[in-house]
């Protein structure tokens, strides 16, 4: 009796506990999961992003808007010109190949068309200053710039900085649009970018990307027009799509702040593919800032010869870690020698700020001028160092630099007034004697040789050496120099470009 009733008891129960599996698989699919009050509901795991739990993609709304009024249309136009070479004696020797292969022209004698080069500007302040990339108007004659508004200015060159490709013009005017600076030391490889510009002439064209890297030296700028052997190149790295002419234009935050000018793009063909670089916006607004107000930028020198440290050279110096700047050679009377850096020693850090790589260093370096202290953190003998150096000039010396000295300095050239006395015997109302030649522009363009008297520059007489340095400093792109040599009867004609 007692078993009837065990085993029908046991045939209920196993009826009923397959009454409800299959209930529950009817009424309830297996692949559901049932979640706690609050819980997050589980997803598939395909990348994680450490501190974003946001199911919302990137918004670059707001930065689009902020950013495209800030950033004009650059038109740089190349005025060509009929030249005689009546006056001078060698006719095929007055320019340089350089010089034929920016004209494009074969018949040197033959009228050539204006050329226009097109480029993207920053509006950086809201009464009409503009910064660009130095190669979008360095031998531009004249340069216009269109708003986002189609609105269009005349603009003028206060300044250029072949060492960092920087640029500022001006526009007459107020109340333009202007664009909130970022600090670069803080953008981090990953971040969300925008680069923003006039691509083939594609006016306020927005691409998007991240930061690649940081710190890229592509030893690229002076390979153009303007040589340079300091140039400082601290890239930031994006895979932003950025064409010809984005150059000069802004890179800028998902705030719509800029982070960096667009300069360069690494390309096979000159159009995008897959990487483009700009000017760290730190060093863009020190450049500016310099430019305003000295017409010429103020770098500060270690005056150190530096390389990247490799993992092979930290381990002969009994370093851990193959970061930092290794100095290879310090200048006689330097900044660096002054402060105590010698050869062998690893640069760590600038004012804190740690430096892994040899452009790091150039980076943080150029953010101050010359007479400013900067604190020094190095190694040497398995040590840990800290020196403070007094940053100094190209010149080696810890004064601005004058604006004056720096275009005789580019142009390669010492000069020297001439007497009365001497214009006379010469035959010249007006002229300056070149005393000495160095590397430079008049060189560099030019066959002018030492005791040269230049009496006009474009039919302007230069009687002395200010006049020289006055009519010079304003100018821009092509320059007519005319001079006679003594014991010479005729006149001589060059050309070179500023």
């Amino acid at each position: 009796m007692n078993f009837k009733r065990i085993a029908f008891t046991v045939i209920i129960s196993v009826v009923s506990a397959l009454g409800a599996v299959i209930a529950y698989q009817h009424y309830y699919p297996i692949d559901r999961v049932a979640l706690m009050p609050g819980a997050v509901p589980a997803r598939l795991a395909a990348y994680s992003v450490a501190g974003n739990t946001s199911a919302q993609p990137i918004d670059f709304r707001y930065a689009a808007a902020a950013s495209t009024p800030c950033v004009v249309h650059v038109k740089s136009t190349f005025k060509a010109e009929k030249v005689s070479y009546q006056r001078g004696p060698n006719p095929q020797d007055l320019f340089g190949n350089d010089f034929f292969q920016f004209f494009q022209g074969p018949n040197p004698y033959q009228q050539r068309q204006d050329q226009v080069a097109t480029g993207s500007g920053v509006i950086v302040s809201n009464d009409g200053y503009v910064v660009t990339n130095n190669h979008v108007v360095e031998n531009a004659n004249e340069i216009e710039v269109v708003m986002q508004n189609n609105k269009s200015y005349k603009a003028k060159v206060i300044g250029r900085d072949p060492d960092t490709d920087i640029a500022l013009l001006k526009l007459d005017g107020d109340n333009f649009p202007t664009i909130q600076f970022a600090n670069s030391d803080s953008v981090l490889v990953g971040e969300w970018v925008l680069a923003v510009g006039n691509p083939f002439n594609l006016a306020s064209t927005v691409t998007a990307g991240i930061v690649s890297a940081k710190g890229r030296n592509l030893n690229m700028i002076g390979d153009g027009h303007e040589k340079t052997n300091t140039a400082i190149e601290s890239f930031i790295q994006t895979d932003a799509a950025v064409n010809p002419g984005n150059s000069g234009g802004a890179l800028v935050n998902v705030s719509g702040q800029l982070v960096g000018i667009n300069t360069a793009i690494a390309s096979p063909t000159g159009s995008y593919a897959g990487y483009s670089f700009a000017v760290p916006s730190n060093i863009v607004n020190k450049v500016i800032l310099d430019l305003k107000k000295f017409g010429i930028s103020q770098r500060g020198f270690l005056g150190v010869t530096i390389r990247t440290l490799d993992d092979k050279t930290a381990k002969d110096l009994g370093i851990d870690k193959p970061e930092g700047a290794y100095v290879d050679g310090v200048n006689k009377g330097s900044a660096g020698e002054e402060g105590g850096l010698k050869n062998k020693d690893v640069i760590t850090k600038i004012n804190g700020f740690a430096i892994v790589s040899s452009p790091e260093l150039q980076e943080q370096v150029a953010k101050y001028r010359p007479g400013d202290k900067i604190s020094v953190e190095f190694i040497r003998d398995g040590k840990i160092r800290t020196t403070t150096i007094q940053l100094k000039n190209k010149y080696n010396t810890v004064a601005a630099v004058e604006n004056s000295k720096d275009i005789l300095n580019d142009l390669g050239l010492k000069v020297e007034n001439l007497s009365d006395k001497e214009k006379a015997q010469l035959g010249v109302q007006s002229g300056v004697r070149i005393t000495d030649l160095k590397t430079g522009k008049v060189s560099q363009f030019t066959d002018i040789r030492k005791g040269f008297v230049i009496t006009q520059i474009d039919d302007q007489p230069v009687n002395s050496v200010d006049d020289l340095v006055n009519i010079l400093k304003d100018k821009s792109g092509k320059v007519m120099v005319e001079g006679i040599y003594p014991n010479r009867p005729e006149s001589y004609l060059y050309a070179f470009r500023m």
